[in-house]
């Protein structure tokens, strides 16, 4: 696995861990700071910038993670391909695609974007509250998958159908239909109208 800014810590010549930033923005996206990462994360939550990526296979299948059980926030939970936080200053595509390889190892092919979405949504669980302007991506994948266990525990392909059977049984996390939702025109547009997305 590439050694990143991501996968490093941010680690600094005397040994201690830097805080990881976030970019927090208003209503319309615009930057207007940054927070570190679990404080921004804390209740009520600050407005910060973030991604999700939904990527698919040759059937149209959505590639589906689940959250690896030593992670801080929504650990052993089912959510989209990939999701995460630009660095500031870092555009979201390359964020989404940077983090998409460190993950899964495997670049998205014919990433694009898909629009944005703002939301709110508490986790009942760690207590921590996800206050996001999102910027979504769909796309494809094509290479063999590599998860890096430290931030994924298990990965799936599914149809709307199989989907829809998993939602019902199995625990996701509190965002994952807001950004699919939301993600829903592009990704029609990408796979077909046979896929049934």
């Amino acid at each position: 696995m590439p050694i990143t800014p991501a996968t490093a810590m941010h680690g600094s010549l005397n040994g201690t861990t830097e805080a990881i930033l976030l970019e927090l923005v208003d209503e319309d996206g615009t930057t207007i700071g940054t927070a570190e990462k679990l404080s921004a994360h804390q209740p009520p939550g600050q407005l910060h910038r973030a991604f999700s990526v939904f990527l698919f296979d040759e059937r149209g299948r959505l590639l589906l993670q689940q959250r690896a059980l030593g992670k801080y926030h929504s650990p052993g939970v089912w959510s989209n391909t990939c999701c995460g936080h630009p660095y500031p200053g870092e555009s979201p595509f390359a964020a989404a695609a940077r983090r998409t390889y460190e993950e899964l190892g495997a670049s998205p092919a014919l990433l694009g974007e898909a629009g944005t979405v703002r939301y709110n949504h508490p986790d009942p669980d760690s207590g921590l509250v996800e206050q996001e302007f999102n910027h979504l991506f769909v796309g494809l994948v094509q290479a063999p998958l590599r998860p890096d266990p430290a931030e994924v525990a298990a990965t799936a392909f599914v149809t709307p159908a199989e989907l829809a059977e998993r939602h019902a049984k199995d625990t996701f996390s509190s965002w994952f239909m807001t950004v699919l939702d939301a993600a829903r025109p592009a990704v029609r547009e990408l796979t077909g109208p046979s896929a049934g997305w």
